[in-house]
């Protein structure tokens, strides 16, 4: 096995250990830098992969802008991170069941898909069309536009209703008084 094979097995298993612990920590501000820390592990595996591009977009976006905004709204709503009582849930087990039918449902809709039928790899595009290809795709109506808009409209969302939950109540006329 390559150096670069162990490598990218290392860093495979530090993003999905830190994706672990971003959905079973109790702190939500933890929780936002372990998927920090997931995320610069996919970073990572993009520059391993010679997808240089795609590594410094997944730094710049996702790192630089979409978990800051995550751990700014939940600064944003500090209040409302109070311990409400237990969090665990008694069906825990029904979840796990639904979630490992959705995966064998998945895999075996993977598995029909005629390019995994091959026998061998078929091939990179040459280096210089995939980032014009990129940004082709990312304005063509039929292709990418809708989704990347949906997403900007989504986080928009997110951050207007964050603020809206950490602005202080309006007091009413009899607490004025």
């Amino acid at each position: 096995m390559a150096l670069i094979q162990i490598v990218f097995l290392i860093i495979a298993a530090i993003s999905l250990a830190a994706a672990v612990q971003v959905v079973s920590s109790r702190n939500l501000v933890h929780a936002a830098l372990w998927l920090i820390v997931t995320l610069f592990g996919v970073a990572v595996m993009y520059a391993i992969l010679e997808a240089g591009f795609l590594a410094v977009v997944q730094v710049v976006v996702y790192i630089g802008a979409i978990a800051i905004l995550i751990i700014f709204a939940v600064m944003l709503t500090r209040r409302v991170m109070t311990d409400s009582g237990p969090t665990h849930n008694p069906t825990w087990w029904l979840a796990l069941v639904s979630a490992l039918v959705l995966l064998g449902g998945l895999l075996a809709l993977i598995l029909q898909v005629p390019a995994f039928a091959q026998a061998g790899p078929t091939g990179l595009p040459p280096a210089d069309s995939g980032l014009a290809d990129l940004g082709t795709s990312l304005v063509d109506v039929n292709r990418f536009l809708l989704p990347f808009e949906v997403a900007s409209v989504l986080l928009l969302a997110a951050l207007i209703g964050a603020m809206a939950v950490a602005r202080p109540a309006a007091k009413t006329e009899e607490e004025a008084e």
